[in-house]
């Protein structure tokens, strides 16, 4: 007998996810969450999840929020 039971989370109907690990959708979680993206609303955004990853992943590295500006006059090297 274990000590420790493995609880799986139940998907509610309609939920898709992508899972890294085995590269495939599920509907409902059938791997850890550490392993998968999603909720999703249906097996076609699930299947493009790696594409809306990179997506996203590119419009964060552009967006001129999420990069402090160079401070005017050099660095700590300039500094005397």
């Amino acid at each position: 007998m274990a000590l420790f039971r493995k609880k799986r989370t139940a998907g509610k109907p309609g939920e898709w996810y992508y899972c890294l690990e085995h590269r495939k959708v599920e509907e409902g979680p059938e791997c850890p969450a550490k392993d998968r993206f999603g909720p999703y609303a249906s097996r076609e955004e699930a299947t493009h999840a790696m594409e809306t990853a990179r997506e996203r992943n590119l419009q964060w590295e552009n967006d001129p929020r999420w990069h402090d500006a160079p401070a005017a006059g050099g660095g700590a090297a300039d500094e005397d």
